[in-house]
């Protein structure tokens, strides 16, 4: 689950799609080559998660344009998120001469859809956990796009930034389809922790779980940092992800919420 601190030019690769995870992501740190993506079978998914960086669009639903993208860091900064269907082409370079990150999901979908380009002004953001438990769940949830707003896609894209001290994905709760998380935090020395079922791993900077379907996985950043990090899930065909279903023992933390 841990890795070294990307290198520019480096690729970090989480999954693939011949994987239980279903969806092949890596995160891309770019410091002065141009960026190519393309695929024939999938649609794809770009975060930005820090940089400065345009990007050129060729769809061949809504056609040609570019878009621009700059954020400082990804744990004071919203995000932006280019979400294109197969057979289109993007160009991914820096506007600016320090390196950028970014983070690229993908998986298979023959479905034709106009190419989206979510920012902080079009983007639903959501405060989770308010009013319960002291504050100790409270976390910012942004969702680019789910089932409600882009039907079409076979994919699940967001963020969620936790204060310090804080808990997320709480109650615990699991749902059958896959889902991965990518760490980031405010301090390179950041760290919590990440629990799957009975068993608990080491979070940091950079780091990222890899969750099976049917295991329940609430998180934990330690007091004194702050952490985000994108969740992606991947729907099955006929069954997208809609519901979360929590841990029995813990379904009394939901009474009267």
């Amino acid at each position: 689950m841990e890795f070294d601190y990307l290198k520019p030019g480096d690729t970090q690769q989480l999954c693939r799609a011949d994987s239980s995870m279903m969806m092949n992501i890596t995160v891309e740190r770019l410091h002065n080559e141009t960026l190519e993506i393309y695929s024939e079978e999938e649609e794809t998914a770009i975060v930005l998660l820090e940089g400065n960086v345009g990007m050129g669009v060729e769809c061949p639903v809504n056609g040609s344009y570019v878009v621009n993208a700059k954020r400082v860091n990804p744990i004071d900064h919203a995000g932006y998120c280019l979400h294109v269907p197969r057979y289109t082409h993007v160009t991914i370079y820096l506007l600016e001469k320090t390196p950028s990150e970014i983070l690229v999901q993908s998986t298979k979908n023959d479905r034709e859809f106009p190419s989206q380009f979510y920012t902080p002004e079009n983007t639903r953001r959501d405060t989770f956990g308010q009013g319960q438990f002291d504050g100790k769940a409270e976390r910012r949830v942004t969702t680019y796009f789910d089932i409600h707003n882009a039907p079409y896609s076979n994919m699940v894209c967001g963020e969620i930034v936790q204060p310090q001290g804080g808990w997320s994905s709480y109650p615990p709760h699991e749902h059958p389809h896959p889902e991965v998380y990518y760490y980031r935090f405010d301090k390179p020395q950041g760290f919590g922790a990440c629990f799957l079922d009975d068993g608990v791993h080491k979070i940091r900077d950079r780091s990222f779980a890899a969750i099976e379907g049917g295991k329940y996985h609430p998180q934990v950043t330690a007091p004194g940092y702050r952490m985000m990090y994108v969740w992606m899930i991947r729907h099955f065909d006929g069954y997208p992800w809609d519901e979360r279903n929590f841990h029995p023992d813990h379904t009394w933390l939901l009474e009267g919420k």
